[in-house]
């Protein structure tokens, strides 16, 4: 006998494979839709031409149904081989229409030979499937014809080969004659049926032609969003490249000079701390007092990156930095400094490049006196730095960081940066900048 635990573990089991089966019938059904791209125009293009096809065999079958009926009484066989074979070519013209040819003229040579085998066909079978017959060939080529006045031309040409047809057709089944104003009469019905059809497939295929154009214009608006997004993260990355590389220069500019003046302080305390206490104290309070100003400068730095910052004047500020060069190293500095108005990356672009000129002048240059002076040019604003140190040839001039970083950062406001140089003839730094 089965116990209670033995039924347990036997309804958890097919409860197991129950679920099993579900999710493989998913699957198959997640495969076998996966198959079809609903999205994609060509998909629907094979899927209308299937249908199409298959509606025109459909009428097609039902026309010769009716006719079988009435070959039971006519008992005619070759009139029965006669229809079947107009059947068969109408069916392997649409065929050839919809799956197989490409090129124009063979198309217009296909279109006459299906019309003339339905025009056969629905005369020797009767006239209740006529109008459905041609409906469905002339939507081919609606669909084919782009263009409203095209499809107008076709649908004309549809009623004028109808009409004939009609009367055909009527002639040969019930052995009447009628006059074109009684064809017309009498297939007046027949022809607004074709009127409507013709409208409903041209406002069909232009909400359809619609919907693609769209859809296109969506994934293509998706592909520029996808590029803008890479675009943007590139920039993003070039951004943070350039911040970082602002902030190096930066507080290569602005703690230089002052890190300099302190290290020739404290140099120079060193030679006189044994024959002159005093002199190497006030060095010592000078390198101290110009340690606490790099500090300043430091944090000044910081409140101007983080777009804080209160400025003096440009001339103002430049003098200050004479000040604190001649009163920390004893280095003469004549200048000449006219008050002009820049904006705030270009003023603070001209006091770093004097900081940065005065500290290579005395580090590598060994320079002892400097001139300076900013004047307007024009529509310029013009800068020079002379110093009286061992100087280089420019051309073998070896550009580190903060020489390279002037260059390029005056060409980005829009000026031009040179240096002039020749050995034991001293250095100079030449700045043109435009006026704001």
């Amino acid at each position: 006998m089965k116990t209670n635990e033995n039924r347990n573990v036997e309804r958890e089991t097919a409860a197991g494979d129950t679920v099993t089966d579900g999710e493989k019938l998913k699957k198959k059904k997640s495969k076998f839709l996966g198959k079809y791209d609903f999205k994609d125009r060509k998909f629907y293009d094979k899927l209308g031409k299937r249908v199409l096809f298959f509606l025109v065999v459909i009428v097609q079958m039902l026309m010769l149904i009716e006719f079988v009926e009435l070959y039971t009484v006519l008992k005619n066989g070759w009139l029965f081989l006669w229809v079947s074979s107009l059947s068969a070519g109408i069916t392997f013209f649409e065929w050839l229409l919809l799956f197989v040819l490409k090129e124009t003229k063979f198309r217009a040579v296909c279109y006459g030979l299906l019309f003339l085998f339905s025009v056969g066909l629905t005369a020797h079978t009767g006239t209740r499937y006529l109008v459905l017959l041609y409906m469905l060939i002339v939507t081919d080529v609606y669909v084919r014809s782009k263009k409203i006045l095209s499809s107008m031309m076709s649908f004309a040409l549809v009623l004028i080969i109808y009409i004939p047809a009609y009367g055909a057709s009527v002639f040969l089944n019930i052995g009447e004659e009628l006059s074109v104003f009684e064809i017309i009469s009498q297939s007046f019905g027949s022809l607004v049926w074709l009127t409507v059809h013709f409208f409903t497939v041209r406002f069909a295929l232009e909400f359809y032609r619609q919907y693609f154009r769209l859809s296109d214009t969506l994934k293509e608006l998706g592909e520029s969003k996808k590029q803008l997004e890479k675009a943007y993260d590139e920039l993003e990355k070039i951004t943070a490249l350039t911040e970082r590389q602002r902030i190096a220069k930066e507080i290569h500019d602005t703690a230089g000079h002052s890190i300099t003046t302190v290290i020739m302080q404290t140099e120079a305390a060193k030679l006189v701390i044994d024959t002159d206490k005093e002199a190497a104290k006030k060095n010592v309070i000078a390198a101290n007092l110009q340690a606490k100003h790099a500090l300043e400068e430091l944090r000044e730095s910081v409140h101007v990156l983080s777009g804080v910052s209160e400025r003096e004047p440009l001339k103002s500020a430049l003098q200050r930095i004479i000040g604190e060069t001649v009163d920390g190293t004893g280095i003469r500095i004549r200048s000449e400094i006219e008050d002009v108005s820049l904006s705030e990356e270009k003023y603070r672009f001209v006091c770093n490049t004097f900081k940065e000129g005065l500290s290579n002048g005395i580090r590598h240059g060994k320079a002892t006196a400097f001139w300076f002076e900013v004047k307007k040019d024009g529509e310029n604003v013009s800068f020079l730095l002379s110093d009286n140190g061992s100087g280089v040839p420019v051309a073998q001039l070896k550009k580190g960081f903060g020489l390279t970083g002037m260059e390029r950062e005056a060409a980005r406001l829009g000026g031009k940066l040179w240096f002039d140089s020749e050995t034991d003839e001293g250095f100079e730094i030449h700045l043109r900048l435009p006026l704001d």
